[in-house]
């Protein structure tokens, strides 16, 4: 090395000393950016946090902070009233006291929220895709929180004056709008309801309403035809969901039957008369009648002539039987010819009997109403196959159930009948109009 400096000219080696002495120089000088900088980290520390670079802006996402799991998205915040707040989504596999840590609340205020009781009970029965949000004031304590209970409902638990917690129930306003559906029935009614729009709780609610005037198993024909006058929810100008059906019309091989809701809210024909009986045409819902009432049937097992006394209803095993009407079972028990069975007393000295239940749900001295669920269609006892065989017996006789004339509920009567039928009028008229413009629109 001292051999090839040797060699360099001693002009030369005088100007590479005097450079590097020039460097040292400068290198040890102190950078008046650096000083600023160390000023400007020293006024950070004394009056609030330091941000990285990358901090989102305050106006657009608020200054909130929360814990997140690796591979949680980040919570999102919006500022109101002076609080900063924080969303967060339910994952699946998250409790209560997760989503509490990251929205960093403590745990000792979770329990306090849960200390309310039942208003706050649904906070821990919470479902993926459900959000909370949380408030938190300046001190970083939690000042409010909501929970979207469904589209209607928020709950919202907020600290009060004195420091405590109290939970309330907020309800949104909930827009009624009137619609109308009406169509024809080809092969089925269930078909033709789906067709005209309707949903499948309210093609059950509409077979409801005529159920104790038309046999939707039997009755209905090729050609029948119905509308209905139905309410829309709406909430913020969403649709949230069906209401009730305010009136509607069934025509049924050229009977028109029409109903109308009251502010009782049953249903009743336009001169008061209610659309509900004392009992149901048939206490199940059946796929159809594998044998009529016939007091001179052949029956199927014993090959010869006995009276068949009521109608088999065939259905799928384990579908619900309801009791025809108000009363009180007087047997409920089990035998080799029918099974499984329930016999009911009702008014006006009517009995009505059921048979070959796979199950039962009522014992003897209960007391029934119109509807309930007494049993579960079968095949027990002497049978070819799985139904109910239902009875109906006036004064110790028996009917046939299908066609015995069957009493009324009450109708509206006096000053509450007369304010009925004015009110009705309108309504179904509005019903027709709007069934004859819809007729004159699809009219080839």
């Amino acid at each position: 090395m001292r051999q090839l400096v040797a060699k360099i000219p001693s002009q030369h080696r005088a100007l590479i000393l005097a450079v590097s002495v020039c460097l040292a120089i400068i290198l040890l000088l102190p950078s008046e950016q650096a000083s600023a900088s160390r000023s400007s980290d020293s006024n950070a520390l004394q009056i609030g946090k330091r941000y990285s670079l990358d901090i989102p802006n305050p106006e657009q996402t608020g200054t909130g902070y929360a814990d997140t799991d690796a591979g949680d998205a980040l919570p999102e915040y919006e500022a109101e009233d002076d609080l900063q707040w924080t969303t967060l989504q339910v994952q699946r596999g998250d409790v209560l006291s997760n989503l509490f840590r990251k929205a960093n609340v403590s745990q000792q205020t979770m329990l306090a929220v849960l200390a309310l009781g039942d208003s706050t009970k649904t906070l821990t029965r919470l479902f993926p895709g459900e959000t909370l949000e949380f408030g938190l004031n300046e001190q970083g304590e939690l000042s409010e929180l909501r929970y979207a209970i469904n589209k209607l409902k928020t709950l919202k638990v907020s600290r009060n004056a004195a420091g405590q917690f109290e939970a309330e129930e907020l309800e949104k306003l909930v827009e009624h709008r009137q619609q109308f559906a009406s169509a024809e029935i080809k092969n089925s009614f269930w078909n033709a309801g789906i067709e005209a729009g309707l949903s499948d709780a309210q093609i059950m609610n509409l077979a409801g309403i005529f159920g104790w005037d038309i046999d939707f198993g039997l009755d209905l024909r090729a050609g029948d035809s119905f509308s209905v006058l139905y309410q829309a929810n709406y909430v913020d100008g969403d649709f949230v969901g069906y209401g009730t059906i305010i009136a509607a019309q069934f025509q049924n091989q050229g009977q028109v039957i029409q109903a109308v809701r009251h502010t009782d809210g049953n249903y009743y024909k336009p001169d008061g008369a209610s659309m509900r009986q004392a009992f149901l045409r048939a206490p199940v819902s059946f796929q159809y009648v594998s044998s009529n009432f016939n007091p001179r049937r052949l029956h199927p097992v014993l090959g010869k002539v006995k009276a068949h006394n009521g109608v088999d209803y065939v259905a799928p095993v384990g579908t619900p039987i309801m009791a025809a009407g108000d009363g009180r079972v007087t047997h409920s028990g089990y035998n080799n010819l029918n099974g499984n069975y329930v016999f009911i007393k009702h008014a006006n000295n009517i009995v009505t009997k059921y048979l070959h239940l796979s199950r039962r749900n009522v014992k003897t001295g209960d007391k029934v109403k119109q509807g309930e669920t007494i049993g579960r269609l079968g095949a027990t006892g002497r049978v070819t196959g799985a139904h109910l065989h239902y009875e109906f017996l006036l004064n110790g006789v028996h009917r046939n159930p299908r066609t015995v004339k069957l009493p009324q509920a009450t109708p509206l009567q006096g000053a509450e009948r007369d304010l009925f039928v004015a009110s009705a009028a309108p309504v179904l008229a509005e019903l027709q109009t709007k069934e004859r413009v819809l007729l004159a629109r699809t009219a080839p």
